[in-house]
């Protein structure tokens, strides 16, 4: 086989993923429009099973040609098919179920500083951080058969992640991840921080009379006050006004330690640069893929995110660059 056609047949041979959606497949309520029309069925290939007991229809990501027309036929809008990289199949993550959300690689935190988290939304920084946390066992996409922690260890061999990692199972790392049910934290922790986030006039209130930004506040001070080796928020700039914001930036970057690890999910580009040391970007389909860059430095990895372009993969993630102009 000549080179040409080696790289003709590469080219065409792209890794697909295929996206039903539970809330919206519903094949006992139409004609399964997707599984008549489907050509890979016609020839006689299982590429879409719809077994009379199933909730939702399945989609062979293997078998499917990426031809479109089961989501035009589709008359609920509840499959997508999406060409991704092809590299990308061997550095799956995690993946939730069949036909569902996959991400691809983790952020790789380092102590002593803070790493920056920027994507859209249903991209996986979510996800990632339940990892990096410990409380999600990354799958690596074999979701009918997930891997133990020895496997798990040895595909992350060679990398920080693998000591990070070894270190969770080890319990030598505590992490702590901004509070999502605040009202069941004592009020004895009350303290320390506080003041830094201008909480302190409000320490005696109750919780369910607390305004969306004095429960962000609440929420950072009772995060870093405690005792851990890992700090993560989400989005802790959310309701807070400038002050308060610089305000906050202050607490978390205090917490800045050789042996502490913190991470931080930000979409306010101003406050991500002010708080980072290092940036991971997120790119994909919201609710599909997402894919976690390398580390870069704060400067290039905001410059990388509104460009849409990531130049160590070569990889365009959108089609047009986001750029601020400043009337005069």
């Amino acid at each position: 086989m000549s080179r040409r056609m080696r790289e003709t047949e590469e080219t065409d041979k792209q890794t697909r993923i295929a996206i039903v959606s539970e809330d919206k497949c519903k094949p006992k309520r139409c004609r399964q429009e997707c599984k008549k029309s489907c050509p890979v069925v016609r020839m006689g290939k299982l590429c879409i099973e719809v077994a009379p007991t199933s909730k939702i229809a399945s989609l062979s990501e293997e078998l499917c040609i990426g031809c479109g027309i089961c989501v035009k036929k589709c008359p609920f809008d509840a499959i997508m098919i999406i060409n991704v990289p092809s590299n990308l199949e061997k550095q799956t993550t995690h993946r939730y179920s069949k036909n569902s959300f996959k991400l691809h690689r983790l952020p790789i935190p380092r102590p002593g500083e803070v790493l920056g988290l920027v994507g859209q939304n249903g991209i996986g920084k979510s996800t990632a951080l339940k990892i990096l946390a410990g409380k999600q066992k990354p799958n690596l996409g074999r979701y009918n058969d997930p891997p133990d922690w020895t496997e798990i260890l040895a595909y992350f061999r060679g990398s920080e992640l693998q000591n990070y990692f070894t270190k969770i199972l080890e319990d030598n790392l505590k992490a702590l991840i901004k509070p999502q049910y605040v009202d069941q934290i004592p009020r004895a922790v009350k303290g320390g921080n506080m003041q830094n986030v201008g909480f302190v006039s409000h320490k005696d209130r109750e919780i369910q009379a607390l305004s969306g930004g004095e429960l962000q506040r609440f929420a950072i001070a009772m995060v870093c006050i405690q005792k851990g080796d890992i700090f993560m928020l989400d989005e802790p700039s959310s309701y807070l006004d400038v002050k308060q914001r610089l305000n906050a930036a202050l607490t978390i970057r205090s917490l800045i330690h050789p042996d502490k690890f913190i991470i931080v999910v930000e979409h306010d580009l101003s406050v991500l640069d002010y708080l980072s040391d290092f940036i991971c970007c997120l790119y994909g389909v919201p609710g599909c893929y997402g894919v976690v860059t390398m580390p870069f430095s704060v400067r290039e990895g905001i410059n990388i995110f509104l460009d849409g372009f990531v130049p160590t993969e070569n990889m365009r993630f959108r089609t047009e660059s986001l750029s601020f102009k400043l009337g005069w």
